[in-house]
Protein backbone atom coordinates (compact mmCIF):
# COMPACT_ATOMS: atom_id res chain seq x y z
CA UNK A 1 0.00 0.00 0.00
CA UNK A 2 2.68 2.32 -0.73
CA UNK A 3 3.96 4.11 -3.65
CA UNK A 4 6.77 6.56 -4.41
CA UNK A 5 5.62 10.22 -5.02
CA UNK A 6 7.36 13.03 -7.28
CA UNK A 7 9.89 13.38 -4.26
CA UNK A 8 11.31 10.02 -4.56
CA UNK A 9 9.61 9.53 -0.76
CA UNK A 10 7.42 6.26 0.12
CA UNK A 11 3.43 7.20 0.50
CA UNK A 12 0.97 5.25 1.74
CA UNK A 13 -2.08 4.61 -0.24
CA UNK A 14 -5.45 4.80 1.70
CA UNK A 15 -6.85 1.89 3.16
CA UNK A 16 -9.91 2.99 2.64
CA UNK A 17 -10.09 2.41 -1.20
CA UNK A 18 -10.22 5.63 -2.59
CA UNK A 19 -6.93 5.32 -4.47
CA UNK A 20 -5.29 8.26 -2.74
CA UNK A 21 -2.25 8.63 -0.29
CA UNK A 22 -3.50 8.24 2.61
CA UNK A 23 -1.76 12.30 3.69
CA UNK A 24 -4.48 13.49 1.15
CA UNK A 25 -7.51 11.41 2.22
CA UNK A 26 -8.68 9.40 5.44
CA UNK A 27 -5.32 11.17 7.55
CA UNK A 28 -6.31 14.64 8.42
CA UNK A 29 -9.27 13.59 9.96
CA UNK A 30 -8.39 10.86 11.90
CA UNK A 31 -5.78 13.53 12.99
CA UNK A 32 -8.21 16.33 14.00
CA UNK A 33 -6.75 18.42 11.15
CA UNK A 34 -9.73 18.78 9.37
CA UNK A 35 -13.41 17.45 9.19
CA UNK A 36 -14.56 15.25 6.89
CA UNK A 37 -16.50 17.09 4.34
CA UNK A 38 -19.19 14.28 3.14
CA UNK A 39 -21.27 11.89 4.92
CA UNK A 40 -19.10 9.19 2.23
CA UNK A 41 -15.52 10.91 3.51
CA UNK A 42 -16.60 10.19 7.38
CA UNK A 43 -17.16 6.76 6.17
CA UNK A 44 -14.67 5.96 4.35
CA UNK A 45 -12.29 7.33 7.63
CA UNK A 46 -14.13 5.83 9.90
CA UNK A 47 -13.69 2.53 7.85
CA UNK A 48 -9.84 3.70 7.89
CA UNK A 49 -9.96 3.93 11.78
CA UNK A 50 -11.18 0.44 12.26
CA UNK A 51 -8.45 -0.48 9.70
CA UNK A 52 -6.04 1.27 12.61
CA UNK A 53 -8.06 0.52 15.91
CA UNK A 54 -8.60 4.22 16.15
CA UNK A 55 -11.06 3.61 18.97
CA UNK A 56 -11.37 7.44 19.92
CA UNK A 57 -12.02 8.92 16.58
CA UNK A 58 -15.16 6.16 16.11
CA UNK A 59 -16.38 7.43 19.57
CA UNK A 60 -15.90 10.98 18.63
CA UNK A 61 -17.92 10.39 15.01
CA UNK A 62 -20.77 8.47 16.68
CA UNK A 63 -23.71 11.14 17.04
CA UNK A 64 -23.55 11.30 20.74
CA UNK A 65 -27.58 10.45 21.46
CA UNK A 66 -27.06 7.02 19.09
CA UNK A 67 -23.84 5.70 20.70
CA UNK A 68 -23.90 2.92 22.41
CA UNK A 69 -23.74 2.37 26.61
CA UNK A 70 -20.75 -0.12 26.20
CA UNK A 71 -19.13 1.71 23.18
CA UNK A 72 -15.29 1.64 23.95
CA UNK A 73 -15.72 -1.81 25.10
CA UNK A 74 -17.25 -3.18 22.52
CA UNK A 75 -14.89 -1.55 19.58
CA UNK A 76 -11.87 -2.82 21.63
CA UNK A 77 -13.33 -6.09 21.36
CA UNK A 78 -13.96 -6.07 17.50
CA UNK A 79 -10.71 -4.10 16.50
CA UNK A 80 -8.82 -6.87 18.50
CA UNK A 81 -10.82 -9.87 16.46
CA UNK A 82 -11.22 -8.26 13.24
CA UNK A 83 -8.77 -7.33 10.34
CA UNK A 84 -9.94 -5.20 7.67
CA UNK A 85 -9.12 -6.41 4.14
CA UNK A 86 -11.40 -4.11 1.66
CA UNK A 87 -14.44 -1.21 1.30
CA UNK A 88 -16.62 -1.23 -1.57
CA UNK A 89 -19.20 1.93 -1.56
CA UNK A 90 -22.19 0.52 -3.33
CA UNK A 91 -23.57 3.85 -3.36
CA UNK A 92 -24.23 7.26 -1.16
CA UNK A 93 -27.66 9.41 -1.30
CA UNK A 94 -27.53 12.79 -0.03
CA UNK A 95 -24.84 13.63 2.64
CA UNK A 96 -23.20 16.72 0.93
CA UNK A 97 -22.21 19.41 2.81
CA UNK A 98 -25.34 21.35 2.07
CA UNK A 99 -27.41 18.13 3.51
CA UNK A 100 -28.52 17.33 6.87
CA UNK A 101 -28.39 13.81 6.28
CA UNK A 102 -27.05 11.02 4.34
CA UNK A 103 -26.58 7.63 3.81
CA UNK A 104 -23.91 5.59 2.53
CA UNK A 105 -24.34 1.64 1.46
CA UNK A 106 -20.90 -0.02 1.45
CA UNK A 107 -19.24 -3.67 2.09
CA UNK A 108 -16.41 -4.14 4.22
CA UNK A 109 -14.22 -7.40 3.44
CA UNK A 110 -12.79 -8.80 6.43
CA UNK A 111 -11.06 -11.67 8.00
CA UNK A 112 -11.61 -12.49 11.78
CA UNK A 113 -8.46 -12.66 13.60
CA UNK A 114 -6.33 -15.37 14.20
CA UNK A 115 -6.69 -17.54 17.17
CA UNK A 116 -3.39 -19.27 18.40
CA UNK A 117 -3.31 -22.89 17.36
CA UNK A 118 -0.75 -25.60 16.75
CA UNK A 119 -1.52 -24.96 12.97
CA UNK A 120 -1.50 -22.52 10.77
CA UNK A 121 -5.26 -21.48 9.41
CA UNK A 122 -6.42 -18.79 7.14
CA UNK A 123 -9.55 -17.72 8.08
CA UNK A 124 -11.89 -16.89 5.12
CA UNK A 125 -13.08 -13.26 4.07
CA UNK A 126 -15.84 -12.55 5.44
CA UNK A 127 -18.17 -9.15 4.67
CA UNK A 128 -19.99 -6.60 6.50
CA UNK A 129 -22.67 -5.11 4.00
CA UNK A 130 -24.24 -2.45 5.65
CA UNK A 131 -26.24 0.97 4.41
CA UNK A 132 -25.20 3.58 7.16
CA UNK A 133 -27.40 6.66 8.37
CA UNK A 134 -25.40 10.05 8.68
CA UNK A 135 -26.44 13.61 9.94
CA UNK A 136 -24.62 16.83 10.26
CA UNK A 137 -24.82 18.84 13.19
CA UNK A 138 -23.04 22.48 12.61
CA UNK A 139 -19.94 21.56 10.03
CA UNK A 140 -19.73 17.99 10.96
CA UNK A 141 -20.84 14.89 9.98
CA UNK A 142 -21.67 11.85 12.34
CA UNK A 143 -22.16 7.83 12.00
CA UNK A 144 -25.90 7.59 13.55
CA UNK A 145 -26.34 3.68 13.06
CA UNK A 146 -26.53 1.17 10.14
CA UNK A 147 -28.96 -1.17 8.83
CA UNK A 148 -27.15 -4.51 8.60
CA UNK A 149 -27.69 -6.22 4.74
CA UNK A 150 -27.64 -9.27 3.06
CA UNK A 151 -25.06 -10.52 1.66
CA UNK A 152 -23.79 -8.31 -1.04
CA UNK A 153 -23.47 -10.32 -4.13
CA UNK A 154 -22.32 -8.05 -7.78
CA UNK A 155 -22.85 -9.67 -11.54
CA UNK A 156 -20.46 -12.11 -11.78
CA UNK A 157 -18.61 -10.46 -14.39
CA UNK A 158 -17.99 -7.37 -11.95
CA UNK A 159 -15.09 -7.21 -9.62
CA UNK A 160 -15.32 -9.29 -6.37
CA UNK A 161 -16.11 -7.47 -3.09
CA UNK A 162 -13.17 -8.95 -1.08
CA UNK A 163 -11.23 -6.40 -3.19
CA UNK A 164 -9.14 -9.62 -4.52
CA UNK A 165 -9.36 -7.95 -7.99
CA UNK A 166 -10.59 -11.23 -9.76
CA UNK A 167 -14.07 -11.06 -11.21
CA UNK A 168 -16.84 -12.39 -8.88
CA UNK A 169 -17.16 -15.48 -10.76
CA UNK A 170 -13.48 -16.51 -10.48
CA UNK A 171 -13.32 -15.59 -6.81
CA UNK A 172 -16.80 -15.57 -4.33
CA UNK A 173 -18.94 -16.36 -6.91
Amino acid sequence: MTSKGMDGAMSKQCMCGSQRQYANCCGPYLAGEATAPTAEALMRSRYSAFYQGNIDYLIATHQLDSRPPNERTDLIKSVKNTRWVNLLIVSAHKGQAKDQSGTVEFVAAYRPALRLTSTAVTEPVAQLHERSRFIRAGHRWFYVGGDILMPYQPQRSQPCWCGSGKKFKHCHG
